[in-house]
């Protein structure tokens, strides 16, 4: 009975994941004793709002082969993942993940930090670095008002809000001091915001990256060891131009691309409810399609989001189970799921070689 209980489990799909979301080492035991069956899986994202769901999935696929009692035991165990050949990982952080567009205006770091807040909901660590140099824009998003605190005048205590960990620009500058930098003081900074951070145990950091894809993108891409990245754009043509010249960028720079997010997909009329494609319509299906990538969700054009936002309580955090913040949530469940299949980083499990002379 045990190969035929792990053939169905291998072969398990779920709506939310393009593909089979259980695999070999995925299954931990499947114990056949004291007439009880027990199966204990460790999934390599995190799970906490949809593993009951999955319990679910799992009994009622096995509920013709197994007659017995059975007992699902699910838990989570995020891994670190491959960057850039050349590039080593940042203490304290498992995976880096860029949210980048190639134009500003479309919903960028609205989507970063909204998909930061989903993943914190599903029983992820999570911070946030606002890597937006020449306008930072989380510190009003996420309601902080305060300087982060350094324990030994060397780095920098990243400030908790929301639940994650937060590192922006702004938190050191003035808001109203206008950033007039060059490339290379302005990736020196980010590199600095970005090492000298105490990050603690992150499962996944996100970076809101600047819009664009000049000499600044590319010199960052090629100096933050990123994950993967995922691309934000608008159904608008001109926006889904900008969008692919990004997605471009970072495949020149071997950075997989986890997806893309279409903001501004419809706009519903607050008085009359009309629904209507102002920007256009099926630009992120055209590119996905190009591109043989992940359209990893779409949202409205809703005035609750930047009311949210204004106030520094993101959608996410201020009611988690609204519309929008479904929306979010199933893409940051597609994201972490996308996460788990790229190429497993191994360089902490090798042990160090010591030559000594006798």
């Amino acid at each position: 009975m045990e190969d035929e209980i792990k053939e169905i489990l291998l072969n398990l799909s779920h709506t939310n994941y393009e593909s089979k979301f259980i695999n070999e080492k995925n299954i931990k035991s499947i114990l056949i004793e004291n007439d009880e069956v027990e199966i204990s899986i460790e999934l390599n994202f995190p799970i906490a709002l949809i593993s009951e769901e999955f319990k679910i999935l799992i009994k009622n696929s096995l509920k013709e082969l197994v007659q017995l009692p059975l007992q699902i035991n699910l838990t989570q165990k995020i891994k670190s993942h491959q960057a850039q050949k050349g590039i080593s990982l940042i203490n304290g952080v498992k995976n880096v993940i860029a949210v980048a567009s190639g134009k500003g205006g479309v919903g960028k770091s609205s989507t970063a930090v909204n998909i930061a807040l989903a993943l914190l909901n599903e029983g992820a660590k999570v911070g946030i670095l606002d890597a937006d140099i020449y306008g930072p824009s989380q510190p009003q998003m996420l309601g902080i008002n305060k300087k982060p605190e350094s324990k030994d005048g060397k780095s920098m205590e990243p400030i908790i809000a929301h639940g994650l960990q937060v590192m922006s620009i702004g938190f050191l500058v003035d808001q109203e001091t206008p950033m007039i930098w060059r490339g290379p003081m302005v990736t020196s900074t980010l590199e600095q915001l970005l090492k000298e951070t105490n990050w603690s145990d992150l499962d996944y950091l996100i970076i809101d990256l600047p819009p664009g894809t000049g000499d600044i993108q590319l010199t960052l891409a090629q100096k933050i060891p990123v994950t993967g990245a995922i691309i934000v754009t608008t159904p608008q043509d001109i926006a889904l131009l900008d969008a692919r010249r990004g997605l471009k960028m970072f495949e020149k720079v071997n950075v997989p691309i986890i997806g893309i997010v279409e903001n501004m997909t419809t706009h519903i009329c607050s008085n009359c409810g009309h629904e209507e494609h102002i920007f256009g319509q099926g630009g992120g299906d055209r590119m996905s399609a190009d591109y043989n990538t992940l359209l990893l969700g779409s949202l409205p054009l809703d005035i609750s989001i930047r009311e949210h936002l204004d106030n520094g309580t993101p959608s996410v955090s201020i009611d988690p189970n609204n519309k929008i913040s479904k929306i979010y949530q199933a893409i940051a469940q597609k994201v972490a799921f996308k996460v788990s299949e790229l190429t497993e980083d191994h360089s902490g499990k090798f042990p160090k070689i010591v030559i000594k002379n006798d």
